[in-house]
């Protein structure tokens, strides 16, 4: 894909991911609408993987650690032809396969159960160990929250990965500032991500999570480093998109509709303004059946 048709793929997976919340009632907004350009960037352009065919031995592994951002990987999955787009409006509902928390078991192309925040990154270590011994060259995955940096198993996690030098695993931190019970600096402060990675002896590239050029360059150097995990330190923006939501840590856990917050718009009319946003590219308004 062009950069402008990875742009506009992910505009619409933040579109899906307004609807799939709206449609719930319930569920996470910032985080996924944050990382829509880099699960977009993963899906339609760095890893390897066949939609189809969800348990290819030779595809490559996503592990998603703060998995209550899930609607954006449900997203992107549909959009890339692992299930139909229709059945994003289940989300969260009784009898789904997509639950609030990805489930393994429930739905094919899911390499984890995620939920308890600080697991993802050791789950991914021994993945990615255990593909190592099998003689596998499929790289993993995992991103990562920074709000959940604060647990220490991702620390004893991040030990194990340098150890073993385990040159096939990427952890791509959200670095975006808020979790939600406000800023990541207030809340305990992380101090400098990329220092402390370094310090754990991983490799560390810092990116504007934004940048499809970056996201794309990082992911291709991270594969050429060969004795080192690779950590990369993403910058995005919460809520990316919708101008009411972007930086405000209040939206963490909340869909449009439910919280009124100091310049958001009316319950009722901001689901329709959020995709009015959205749908908002370069001045020019994409229809509703584009």
């Amino acid at each position: 894909m062009t950069h402008k048709q990875l742009e506009l793929q992910a505009e619409q997976i933040r579109e899906d991911i307004v609807k799939m919340l709206v449609e719930a009632g319930s569920g996470h907004s910032a985080g996924p609408l944050g990382l829509a350009d880099i699960f977009t960037a993963l899906y339609f352009e760095i890893m390897e993987h066949r939609p189809k065919d969800p348990d290819w031995a030779g595809r490559d592994r996503l592990f998603l650690s703060n998995g209550h951002c899930v609607p954006v990987r449900y997203a992107t999955m549909a959009r890339s032809g692992y299930f139909p787009v229709s059945e994003l409006a289940t989300l969260r509902k009784f009898g789904s396969r997509l639950q609030g928390h990805p489930e393994r078991l429930r739905l094919p192309g899911l390499e984890s159960t995620s939920g308890p925040l600080g697991s993802g990154i050791s789950q991914a270590a021994g993945h990615a160990l255990a593909l190592r011994m099998d003689g596998s060259r499929s790289h993993v995955y995992v991103v990562t929250g920074d709000g959940e940096l604060d647990e220490g198993n991702i620390w004893e996690a991040a030990m194990f990965a340098a150890k073993y030098k385990l040159s096939n695993l990427t952890a791509i931190v959200d670095r975006n500032y808020i979790q939600i019970d406000g800023s990541t600096e207030n809340v305990m402060p992380l101090g400098d991500v990329a220092a402390k990675f370094a310090a754990f002896g991983w490799h560390v590239i810092e990116i504007d999570g934004h940048n499809f050029q970056a996201i794309i360059d990082a992911t291709n150097l991270a594969k050429a480093i060969a004795d080192q995990p690779v950590a990369i330190i993403a910058h995005t923006i919460p809520g990316k998109g919708v101008d009411y939501m972007e930086y405000d840590y209040h939206w963490h856990g909340n869909p449009p509709g439910t919280l009124e917050t100091p310049g958001a718009p009316p319950l009722k009319d901001q689901a329709r303004i959020a995709l009015h946003e959205l749908r908002t590219l370069g001045g020019q308004i994409r229809s509703e059946h584009e």
